[in-house]
């Protein structure tokens, strides 16, 4: 998608190790690294009148005040003190609680922290100490980070308090406990019975948590004792977040779950997003829906299933869907792509303001003319793309039961300017490489077939129907568009040699803030689609184009 104005998207004796130096002997020199910031709970109290008297201090931080205040949280928690350390954090009845249960409920105990080099007013830090239940125990090792800024009362340096402090992959509202498992272990297994873990595939540790969420107590195994995060209620609407094994004290007896997963293409996936910072990609069958690979470059969250980005030009295939039944295009009728087009009161313009010529609305597409889709909005109802998308392509009824979580898009109705911007895969939808995988799989057949990674008779769950289907006509003019963008248009370069039998749309979504787009490609060939997206990685043909041509090439 070319450029556009934008639319608002217990206690412990050892010292403190700071460098390899200590910073503080004993407890003595852990208070007194603490009173540098003025004392717990009670100094903070006592000096409430004084702090209305003195002007509140603005401006960065020195690394003194980093090293202090850091130092002053880190020291009391290493030895156990939770209301100390969270009087050195900017919310400390959060803080509090979360380091009380982190010794009271997780059984954590024998704490050693040790500082990182400061990045501004960031401090990472590693963490060392022993989990205990029932007379078992196991080591406990892991990194983390924390950030000082001024508190808003008083400007006084303080951490920020956020769970991820504790253990990072907590998030608000979620517990650490230790103690019998809420549901046993399983065994996961990929389409031919080889064993599937973190370990061989790391992409897959928020999947495997998943599938034991839904699968263990049903799959035959026995829980067994483990230290592991809880994680809050879903809001209405959503899918809960599986918890998380961080520590297994006494192994259960696992259950066995096989999975659609193609070993081969699961590696070749996580060999293709390692090379970049934030990418996903997911790679699906068009004709039953079965889920072959996924992989995402970060692991502490499944943006291939669950993530919520605006997902550019790639939207085009079902407005496309939508301007073909309303007669609105054709694809080889001519059709405007003019420089700009005013909306709802926004100017939105092609990439580098180009604009053609006497085109038909095939050049259009294949050329992800923004403007060829805006100048249709006046003729357009508000819930006109809504529809298509939840009628043909099965997205937004948040239904979809593919065996673990997932986020199933978001097209909400929308007027004036936010209404155009959908059009193009701004405004308010929102998407992640399952769902465009899923819709250029319903373009290929023409059919929605709902994506799963456990077949649906393991648990005889009921998946998710499309409630119509698209006409022949118009699954033959989307082929066609999509043909003629992978052979000559902006995906032509990522998908050289992969035809005849192929489709492509690239896409590009700004994110106010970010100095680049982020990329999205999303493509079929044969029986096999896939689709990716590079956070930040500017046009899709340049940074997802080639993961996900590269899976299509190897399942080939």
């Amino acid at each position: 998608m070319g450029k556009r104005r934008r639319v608002a998207e217990r206690n412990n004796s050892r010292p403190l190790v700071i460098g390899g130096v200590i910073a503080a002997a004993g407890v003595a020199g852990a208070v007194g690294a603490y009173s540098l910031l003025g004392g717990g709970a009670a100094a903070d109290d006592g000096k409430a009148s004084a702090a209305h008297h003195k002007p509140v201090k603005t401006g960065p931080l020195s690394a003194s005040e980093v090293r202090t205040a850091s130092t002053a949280f880190l020291t009391a928690w290493q030895h156990g003190d939770a209301t100390k350390a969270a009087a050195a954090t900017d919310d400390s009845a959060a803080a509090a609680q979360l380091l009380t249960d982190y010794h009271k409920d997780a059984h954590i105990t024998g704490v050693t922290l040790t500082p990182g080099t400061p990045s501004g007013a960031t401090v990472p830090y590693s963490v060392k100490a022993t989990v205990s239940y029932e007379g078992k125990s196991r080591p406990l090792a892991y990194a983390t980070k924390l950030t000082v800024v001024r508190r808003t009362e008083d400007g006084a340096p303080r951490v920020r308090w956020q769970p991820s402090v504790v253990h990072p992959d907590l998030a608000e509202g979620d517990r650490l406990v230790t103690g019998e498992a809420g549901t046993p272990p399983i065994r996961a297994l990929d389409r031919d019975g080889g064993e599937l873990t973190e370990a061989t595939y790391p992409s897959l540790g928020t999947v495997l948590d998943g599938l034991r969420e839904k699968y263990g107590k049903q799959a035959g195994g026995k829980a067994g004792i483990e230290l592991r995060i809880v994680r809050k209620a879903a809001a209405k609407g959503t899918q809960k977040t599986p918890d998380k094994t961080l520590v297994t004290l006494s192994e259960g007896t696992p259950g066995t779950v096989r999975t659609t997963l193609n070993p081969a293409l699961q590696a070749k996936a996580e060999q293709q997003v390692a090379h970049k910072t934030e990418a996903s990609v997911v790679v699906m069958r068009p004709s039953t829906g079965e889920i072959l690979a996924l992989a995402n470059s970060g692991h502490g969250f499944n943006v291939a299933f669950q993530g919520s980005l605006a997902p550019g030009s790639t939207m085009k295939i079902v407005t496309s869907t939508l301007l073909f039944e309303k007669g609105l295009a054709k694809p080889d009728s001519p059709h405007p792509c003019p420089k700009y087009v005013t909306y709802g009161g926004w100017k939105f313009q092609n990439d580098n303001k180009f604009e053609i010529k006497n085109g038909t609305f095939k050049a259009s597409f294949a050329a992800s003319c923004n403007t060829a889709f805006i100048s249709q909005a006046k003729k357009l109802q508000n819930d006109d793309l809504t529809r298509v998308a939840q009628q043909i392509y099965g997205l937004g009824m948040n239904n979809w039961a593919i065996g673990v979580p997932t986020f199933d898009g978001a097209v909400p109705v929308q007027s004036a300017a936010q209404m155009a911007a959908s059009l193009i895969g701004q405004g308010g939808v929102r998407m992640n490489p399952l769902n465009m995988a899923s819709v250029v799989s319903t373009a290929k057949t023409g059919v929605f077939h709902q994506p799963y990674l456990v077949s649906p008779s393991v648990d005889h769950r009921t998946t998710a129907k499309a409630t119509r289907t698209m006409s022949a006509s118009t699954q033959a003019q989307l082929k066609e568009v999509l043909q003629y963008t992978a052979a000559a248009g902006t995906a032509a370069k990522a998908m050289a040699g992969l035809g005849p039998d192929f489709g492509a749309k690239t896409g590009s979504a700004e994110v106010d803030g970010q100095k680049q787009p982020n990329g999205w490609f999303t493509a079929w060939k044969g029986d096999l689609a896939a689709a990716g997206v590079v956070q930040a990685g500017g046009h899709g043909g340049d940074s997802a184009g080639p993961i996900v041509a590269a899976l299509l090439r190897a399942g080939s």
